[in-house]
């Protein structure tokens, strides 16, 4: 028999046993009654159970142990209250768990913690209607589902993941993008980050000896243990995850400083909704702008990032200062009009055509069903497991092997390896949990024991299915016509005693404070309302009121989007909840269009970034900044100083125009022309008013 499973038998006999004593008992007495201990001597004793021991309590098992006064560890007593080992009851109320039923039929297969989740839902909803048998959503869609994406990063995000629940200080290869550097690192990790659709590891860099911020992709090789120890470090107390999750990209790294930028008031409330966590605002004086104005003052560590975003936003935004910062934006606009003038840049030979790499990988495997990234403890499956089975036998019915395999994501083998185990774990003196057997017409048949109690309730969440569950609610909670999941997350969090984001997965968002207006789409959706909406189109710079049928809400690369209907365009249309000022129901019920599918474009643009358009630009990005487009763009041409060739698709001149500028002078558009020539003139126009 394997070590590992012997492990789980002793673990799991010694749960049993002690919850079935129901009094504090000794390690001799343990020792003898336990499967497991009684073949060793008491050295090796006290070593397995010492690891046992701690294993549990890191599962968030923790055994009460008695002290005798003199201090002898054999007249130590231990114990397990139930309430140490079963999960306190939530009362989630029908909306709730309608939301988590949502939130699994959309997760399902594309989220990098599906296993653990589906056994963390099969727990909390104990006793209730299962969320694993969700009927088919139509009211929400997800482009960015925290999948993996692939199988390398799938297998560095399972490493990570584990060195961080076992404090284990990790090595690999990493590719710095900013210094264009391959280099060795050795980290301490102490949080995965997931956001803007990728995965990050937040942890201690022994090269830099502070905490730095790694992305997985950018990873190169394995991701390798740096000891055989059983645990390399401990995260510091006053490490806060939450920090990393809250800046954006001009706040990445070292700060340098603090920008001013004034805002038009035209846009204001937007730029506060959006970015109103990432510094401060105060009214604009009068030699600053205009009465309406905001300044939006926040700390910077990346001037280029900074610049590049108040360029994107054109005429609404100007930069104060400091000094520097203003002269880096005019040096910008003035290379932009000079990359835009005459032939544009010179262009280098090119030495291939180029291939999709990097992000574009991740983004085309990102909508196809993959394994799960991360798979739960065996021990959290076994436990689980019992439980079924106990619940089955004792209701006097047979359960299929094929719905014990779909509930659980196991194979049949895995499944029948699993009973194997089950089957000897005991309380001592031969009393078993359950002995079942898998018969030859694809049934299973179980005969719980008297003792079997213990598996009979569901367990405490262990870590990895908590987090999974509070991830999966972080993603999408707030945007589940259904019902938010804020308040099933403040029920989980509760029942936990903590909250699991300190110890695993944060799920991060940059697309700002949406939730009034979440719900009052939300609302709209669930009652077949028309949406009265006041709707700022960016790329145009104008406001415009729609009165829409709304259909579902929506994810993708740049935000949250409402499917809808707008009888005035005579189509679907998508509205970005961000760039809605206001939102109101009219009362007026609508019939839904049959023809109207909110999914159909789930695999195109919202996945990919890239909008569905009639025509198509050759940007030309400069050396200093190809390698961040070859994680972003669609390569066409690899030039020989380094510069690539890009391909954009767009609809209007005008977004067109607004990508370029974002791009701070490091890209040119070479065709069409009256693109070109319309980068120029915005460039020309902002650098007179700069």
């Amino acid at each position: 028999m394997a070590k590992d499973t012997e492990k789980l038998i002793r673990q799991l006999s010694l749960i049993s046993y002690l919850m079935a004593e129901r009094r504090p008992v000794t390690a001799p007495e343990i020792r003898r009654d336990v499967e497991g201990y009684s073949a060793m001597n008491e050295d090796a004793f006290a070593r397995r159970f010492y690891a046992d021991r701690s294993e549990l309590e890191a599962l968030g098992i923790q055994l009460s142990v008695d002290k005798p006064l003199e201090g002898l560890a054999e007249q130590e007593n231990y114990s397990l209250p139930p309430e140490n080992f079963h999960l306190p009851a939530i009362e989630f109320d029908a909306q709730e768990l309608a939301g988590l039923q949502t939130a699994l039929s959309l997760l399902d297969g594309k989220f990098a913690y599906a296993e653990p989740l589906r056994l963390a839902l099969q727990q909390i909803s104990w006793g209730r209607p299962s969320p694993l048998q969700a009927p088919e959503q139509r009211s929400i869609a997800l482009g960015i589902t925290a999948s993996a994406g692939g199988h390398d990063l799938s297998q560095r995000l399972a490493k990570i993941e584990t060195a961080i629940f076992r404090r284990k200080t990790i090595v690999f290869d990493y590719y710095t993008m900013a210094r264009d550097d391959l280099g060795t690192r050795r980290v301490d990790p102490y949080q995965l980050l997931f956001q803007g659709g990728q995965f990050y590891l937040v942890g201690r860099s022994h090269e830099r000896d502070a905490i730095r911020v790694f992305r997985l992709s950018r990873i190169r090789g394995k991701v390798a243990y740096a000891s055989k120890a059983e645990h390399d470090f401990q995260r510091p107390e006053e490490f806060d995850p939450r920090a990393y999750a809250n800046r954006i990209q001009w706040q990445f790294g070292e700060p340098l400083g603090a920008a001013e930028v004034r805002i038009a008031g035209r846009i204001a409330w937007q730029i506060e909704r959006h970015f109103g966590r990432y510094g401060s605002f105060r009214p604009a004086l009068p030699k600053e702008g205009a009465a309406d104005d905001r300044v939006f003052e926040t700390g910077y560590a990346d001037a280029r990032q900074l610049v590049a975003w108040v360029l994107g936003l054109g005429e609404n935004a100007h930069l104060i200062g400091p000094p520097e910062l203003v002269e880096e934006l005019h040096a910008r606009l003035e290379l932009m009009v000079e990359r835009h003038a005459g032939d544009g840049p010179e262009l280098a030979d090119a030495v291939a055509p180029a291939e999709l790499l990097g992000a574009e990988a991740d983004r085309d495997s990102n909508g196809r069903r993959e394994p799960a990234a991360i798979r739960p403890e065996r021990f959290a499956r076994l436990v689980t497991l019992a439980s079924i089975l106990i619940q089955s036998g004792r209701a006097g019915r047979r359960i299929p092997v094929e719905e014990v395999c779909e509930r659980l994501q196991i194979s049949e083998q895995e499944l029948a390896e699993d009973i194997g185990v089950l089957n000897v774990v005991n309380f001592g003196a031969g009393s078993y949990v359950l002995y079942a057997e898998v018969q030859s017409d694809g049934m299973i048949e179980v005969d719980p024991e008297a003792y079997g109690d213990s598996f009979a309730r569901p367990a405490r969440l262990l870590p990895v299915e908590a987090k999974a569950l509070v991830a999966a609610i972080d993603l999408i909670g707030e945007y589940i016509p259904e019902g938010s999941l804020a308040s099933a997350r403040r029920r989980v969090v509760d029942a936990l005693g903590e909250d699991p984001i300190r110890e695993g997965l944060q799920v991060a968002t940059d697309q700002g404070d949406n939730a009034q207006i979440a719900r009052s789409v939300s609302d709209a959706i669930r009652g077949s309302q028309l949406l009265e909406i006041e709707y700022y189109k960016a790329n145009e710079d104008r406001f415009s009121r729609r009165e829409i049928e709304p259909y579902a809400l929506m994810n993708g690369r740049e935000g949250w989007y409402v499917v809808s209907y707008d009888p005035a365009a005579d189509g679907v249309r998508h509205f970005r909840l961000d760039r809605i000022k206001s939102a109101t129901a009219s009362g007026t019920v609508y019939e839904p269009r049959p023809e109207v599918d909110p999914t159909a474009d789930i695999e195109g643009w919202p996945r990919t970034g890239e909008v569905p358009a009639s025509r198509r630009a050759r940007v030309w990005i400069s050396p200093e900044r190809a390698r961040w487009a070859r994680e972003e763009r669609t390569l066409v041409e690899e030039l020989a100083d380094g510069a690539v060739i890009v391909e954009l698709s767009f609809a209007g001149v005008d977004w067109l125009v607004r990508e370029v500028l974002k791009e701070a002078g490091d890209a040119a558009v070479l065709e069409p022309s009256d693109a070109r020539d319309a980068v120029r003139a915005a460039a020309e126009k902002l650098a007179g008013v700069a």
